[in-house]
């Protein structure tokens, strides 16, 4: 469970051109479900992940976890959850690493480099051996139906093929929760539906995952849970599936 207790993000503060991205926000998201956050360029979409995916912090509220188990609380209870909207950076690294999984609208795969070292990459800084990570990699790949990509370069790859790596790059350390940023902005239709049957497929395996979307085949999907919809910063409505 994530819970988010009256959450905004300021930027700019005390310039002429500061502005409120995410307004006072209260929003619960139920684990091993799929949520997407539906709203135009400009509603706070991103930002909002972001928070939640500790790579920013709120100007105030508070961000809740639940579920989840960390090394630096040592043998606290995860169920009653803990507060990361005030934690230091090293704490939020660890949570980053650990516990979210993230796709990126433009995939953010590094060019010059092969699917498998791309997808090896954000398991590095956990500390296993080398031989570990590039086994679970290779999993990944077959998983994925890449293994004779697995050392082409990034950008030999086709947009589908690219969108698959960029998934299991995203679940190389096993994470409790996806986030996904416009993941279907640069695909046509059906990569995009092929993309929401792998969404499905995570849901099934017991992800929480959570989709930043403006796209009809996102929020329309049937494996969509909950839509959250965004404007100007606020929650202006929000629906779950029957």
């Amino acid at each position: 469970m994530i819970e988010l207790t009256n959450v905004t993000k300021r930027f700019n503060i005390g310039k002429n051109n500061q502005f409120t991205a995410v307004d006072q926000i209260s929003l619960k998201i139920a684990p091993a479900r799929v949520t997407v956050l539906k709203g135009p360029s400009g509603s706070g979409k991103t930002t909002l992940l972001a928070l939640i995916g500790c790579m920013s912090r709120p100007t105030s509220g508070r961000i809740i976890l639940k579920g989840v188990a960390t090394a630096f609380f040592g043998l606290a209870d995860p169920a009653a959850g803990f507060e990361v909207s005030s934690l230091p950076e090293r704490f939020t690294t660890e949570i980053r690493r650990t516990t979210f999984g993230f796709i990126f609208q433009q995939f953010h795969l590094i060019k010059g480099i092969s699917a498998l070292e791309n997808i090896m990459l954000p398991a590095y800084p956990c500390g296993e051996p080398q031989a570990i990570i590039r086994t679970r990699a290779q999993e990944l790949l077959k998983q994925f139906d890449l293994t004779r990509q697995a050392h082409a370069m990034v950008e030999w790859l086709s947009g589908g093929e690219q969108q698959r790596v960029a998934i299991a790059r995203a679940l190389i350390n096993n994470p409790l929760a996806i986030i996904a940023d416009e993941p279907t902005a640069h695909l046509d239709s059906r990569l995009s539906q092929e993309f929401m049957e792998r969404v499905a497929d995570l849901k099934e395996r017991g992800k929480t995952v959570l989709i930043a979307s403006h796209d009809p085949l996102v929020f329309e999907a049937p494996c969509i849970d909950t839509v959250v919809e965004m404007r100007d910063g606020r929650v202006i409505g929000q629906s779950e599936s029957p």
